[in-house]
């Protein structure tokens, strides 16, 4: 695989994993003990710290790659696996 292809690669299981991790561990403001702003929503955030998402969606995306790339090595999963499991030989 090249280099370009990995990043790209990457680059797609970070931003997918950084929408995933977006909302756990937040909490509203009534969560938090405190009023809600006029205008706000009742869901919104309290605070948001975009560099724990951040992290939590390199450390993902890190994990999810890992796994990507061992498949793509190993070849553990496979076209043909799926073309058995419908029911179709190759």
């Amino acid at each position: 695989m090249q280099w370009g292809s990995i990043a790209a690669i990457y680059f797609l299981f970070l931003v997918l994993s950084f929408f995933l991790v977006l909302p756990f561990g937040v909490r509203t403001s009534e969560e938090e003990g405190h009023e809600v702003q006029p205008g706000h929503a009742d869901s919104a955030p309290h605070h948001f710290s975009f560099w724990r998402a951040g992290l939590r969606a390199l450390i993902l995306s890190a994990i999810l790659f890992g796994l990507f790339y061992a498949n793509y090595v190993y070849g553990w999963i496979g076209k043909d696996m799926f073309d058995t499991m419908a029911g179709r030989t190759p």
